[in-house]
């Protein structure tokens, strides 16, 4: 059913500014007597689902839900339409207006898109406001990656402000690292000092390549507590999802589970699409076959199962260090990966001495009971009046511009490039029930993207045809019908290209890793 929810807001969203899109070319192309023989939302190839021809315009809905588009008369488009070109130009055509005419046309679709980010943001902050937690009010600090600690900064400690802006909401912290380029922190410490700390410039290139490091700067929790023995995914035994509460794993393919070395996952199991395994279901023992992908995720909680770990176990210390925070788990687990970590839990009323042994990889092998930073106290919630949304609702729909043009500097890494996400990863940003207020604003941030995406100077987007357009205002002189089409061509398997490939991570994320 989330699926479904989550897929319905996705078209809905993609519907409106699809449409919107192609009606900010529409409008000005008609303005300018420039004749549109088609608009369609969706593609239609062989058929539509709904078409209505009015006036000189058909109308239609398109079955193929991947975008949209407006046929103009005389337009070098998809449509490839040589027949009609190859006649003098006619004054209804896009081609007999003035280039500085087209141009607007051209730009019209991404013209919208932003308008409709800035305008969805002002909306939903008249209608609902926003919250904010302002750092200075955190009586915890913040929970820092200990990646940090090499440049001074540990959990506990609080930022004030970066770049000599006042924090009000801890996410800044990490955008103004990872995408603004802001190095300077206001920090101050558990003990009340306030210093600076200046980070090294590209430090975001070394946290988007270390593990988990990508939000340095979080809220604090204070759960200690174990919910189950696993991570990242559940185990699905006999169509019944297990969390390894209570379903203790005696053997795989005949091997005891203890004797086995987390190092021997990737290797032995990894391709296995069958792998036996024995376990404990209400006092007998039963045995299963799962993938030697879910064996590779079972070993995760490797560390946890050799511990003799259990749920509702609580953290008490570790290294002879007491625990007040899930974040000097973490913290502990990183400075010591492949050692081990003397551990005090507190199970039912009994103190339980343990011997954590550290992955290589950082891993525990267990998750934690959710819980609220008691921080959350203090968020602020921000009521704005029409006039007010009007200033902030702009503010956000430009930040947030800047910042995913911003973070597009990561798109040329490895470990970026093989992020690169399509329509699943765009599907999964809207909530997995109905919220119409996390519905609008990922509509809002989606358009900007949109907007972002249409003008790249490539063939076939928006932004292909304004560079041309460009070209002949700057020189006088029209780009060769010719080199048009050949831009057109090489465009379209460009942007097919990129589609596969981003909606092939998807696939991949979701079936192999």
């Amino acid at each position: 059913m989330e699926f479904w929810i989550k897929a319905s807001q996705l078209i809905l969203s993609l519907s409106i500014l699809i449409f919107l899109h192609e009606l900010g070319h529409f409008l000005p192309a008609r303005f300018f007597k420039i004749r549109v023989e088609k608009f369609y939302l969706f593609f239609n190839p062989w058929f539509a689902l709904v078409k209505k021809k009015i006036g000189d315009t058909e109308w239609g809905i398109g079955w193929i839900p991947l975008g949209g588009y407006v046929k103009i008369s005389g337009m070098v488009d998809e449509s490839m339409d040589k027949e009609q070109l190859a006649g003098p130009p006619q004054p209804y055509e896009f081609r007999a207006k003035p280039a500085w005419q087209r141009l607007i046309v051209m730009i019209g679709g991404v013209t919208v898109n932003i308008i409709v980010g800035i305008v969805i943001y002002i909306m939903v902050m008249f209608g609902w406001g926003e919250d904010q937690l302002h750092t200075k009010d955190l009586e915890n600090g913040l929970a820092i990656h200990p990646y940090m600690q090499k440049y001074d900064l540990r959990s506990g400690d609080n930022i004030l402000a970066i770049n000599g802006i006042d924090v009000v909401n801890p996410g800044d912290i990490n955008r103004g690292i990872m995408i603004r380029g802001q190095y300077d922190l206001k920090v101050q410490r558990p003990d009340g000092t306030i210093e600076p700390v200046i980070l090294p410039e590209g430090i975001e290139y070394e946290l988007f390549e270390k593990e988990g490091a990508m939000q340095p700067f979080g809220l604090r929790y204070t759960t200690k507590i174990v919910e189950y023995l696993y991570i990242n995914q559940k185990l699905e035994f006999n169509d019944q999802t297990v969390l390894l509460k209570s379903t203790p794993i005696l053997t795989v393919d005949g091997k005891n589970l203890r004797d086995l070395k987390p190092g021997t996952r990737s290797t032995e199991y990894a391709k296995k699409e069958e792998v036996k395994i024995s376990y404990i279901d209400e006092k007998d023992t039963v045995i299963s076959t799962i993938t030697g992908k879910q064996v590779q995720l079972l070993f995760q909680a490797m560390p946890a199962f050799v511990a003799n770990l259990r749920p509702e176990d609580e953290f008490l210390s570790m290294n002879d260090k007491q625990i007040n925070f899930f974040d000097e788990i973490t913290t502990t687990t990183y400075n010591n990966v492949g050692k081990t970590v003397s551990t005090l839990v507190l199970r039912g009323t009994d103190t339980v001495a343990l011997s954590l042994n550290v992955s290589k990889s950082g891993l525990m092998g267990f998750v934690p009971k959710s819980s609220i930073s008691e921080d959350a106290q203090y968020i602020r919630h921000i009521s704005y009046g029409f006039g007010e949304s009007l200033g902030r609702g702009f503010t956000m729909g430009m930040t947030t511009l800047g910042d995913y043009v911003g973070q597009m500097k990561f798109l040329f890494t490895k470990k970026g490039a093989g992020s690169v996400g399509g329509f699943g990863a765009i599907g999964n940003l809207f909530s997995p029930t109905w919220d119409w207020h996390s519905f609008w604003m990922n509509t809002a941030l989606i358009s900007i993207i949109l907007a972002f995406m249409n003008i790249l100077p490539i063939p076939a987007l928006d932004g292909g045809h304004v560079v041309f357009l460009l070209y002949e205002i700057i020189t006088g002189k029209e780009a060769p019908q010719k080199v048009l089409e050949y831009a057109q061509t090489v465009g379209f398997f460009i942007l097919i290209a990129l589609l596969l490939y981003a909606n092939g991570n998807d696939i991949y994320s979701a079936f192999v890793k």
